[in-house]
């Protein structure tokens, strides 16, 4: 009786190996994969023993070859990186606070926005360049008080203002590391920053070295998060007939780029129209990219 009942159970033992082999995989992650090989020795030992810790035995085993067939495959390549955009650091900016003075409007209308800024005009204030650097907030001061008095606008048109000494001022309200729309290139305003350089810039006039690379500066820094190379064009559209383009034109405009571009006018003057060039060269040197 003792030799029919050990029979038994071990014709029992090789009847659950055999219905544990034949285990599907347990998830969508095994599959796909190759039946993990279980060695002749496992398989033996598992002969020995009861149906149901035959199984579990098995399927142990199992595991611990598909562990062990994983340390062995290639670990996966991490994704690409995107490229970070060529961006430079922020220059030193003086608060509009430091020239507002007691006549300012009391209800200042709330800023707008645009998505981003692609391209900068150059402006010049048209007012005179002789003048001490220490008097440039009265000098802003009094250009906010011709746009907003005499052309009825609701805040200074420029984003940023410029001296002779290198000195950049915030303009228009709203923040200066905000795209923030300005009132300076008719048809333009959106998507673009306007820099003022104060004084008058015509033919024959120096232009401070000091106030072009502040200028280039400026530039780098604000096109820097679209990724905007300073020496190439951006695509515009007018939103005005009264610029050089009619009103839902597109055009491709130089990303630092004069007002008369965009304007019929002489601004910024022939003489910081000459030094352009360079200015952009400064900015994308200040971005990082190489030569060209």
């Amino acid at each position: 009786m003792r030799v029919v009942r050990r029979a038994r159970e071990a014709a029992r033992a090789r009847g659950g190996a055999r219905a544990a082999a034949r285990v599907s995989p347990r998830s969508p992650r095994a599959a796909g994969r190759a039946r993990p090989r279980i060695p002749g020795p496992a398989l033996a030992a598992a002969a020995c023993l009861p149906g149901l810790a035959a199984a579990v035995a098995l399927v142990l085993c199992a595991n611990g070859v598909e562990r062990a067939a994983d340390a062995t495959r290639p670990a996966s390549r991490p994704l690409a990186a995107r490229p970070a955009p060529h961006t430079a650091p922020p220059p030193r900016i003086v608060p509009r606070t430091a020239w507002l003075g007691p006549g300012v409007r009391p209800s200042q209308p709330p800023p707008r926005y645009d998505d981003e800024v692609v391209a900068v005009f150059v402006h010049h204030t048209d007012t005179p360049s002789a003048y001490d650097c220490a008097d440039t907030p009265r000098i802003i001061r009094d250009v906010y008080t011709g746009q907003t008095g005499g052309r009825d606008w609701d805040d200074i048109g420029y984003n940023f203002l410029v001296d002779r000494c290198g000195t950049i001022y915030e303009g228009r309200a709203g923040g200066v590391d905000r795209p923030v729309t300005g009132a300076h290139t008719q048809g333009f305003n959106h998507r673009t920053a306007g820099i003022a350089a104060i004084g008058t810039f015509t033919g024959g006039t120096p232009v401070p070295r000091a106030m072009a690379d502040a200028i280039a500066a400026l530039v780098a820094w604000k096109l820097g998060p679209a990724d905007v190379d300073p020496r190439g064009t951006a695509r515009l559209t007018s939103t005005n007939s009264g610029s050089r383009f009619p009103r839902g034109a597109t055009t491709a405009l130089p990303a630092v780029a004069a007002h008369r571009d965009a304007y019929e006018t002489t601004c910024p003057g022939a003489a910081l129209i000459a030094r352009l060039p360079e200015m952009r060269q400064r900015a994308a040197a200040l971005q990082g990219r190489p030569p060209r």
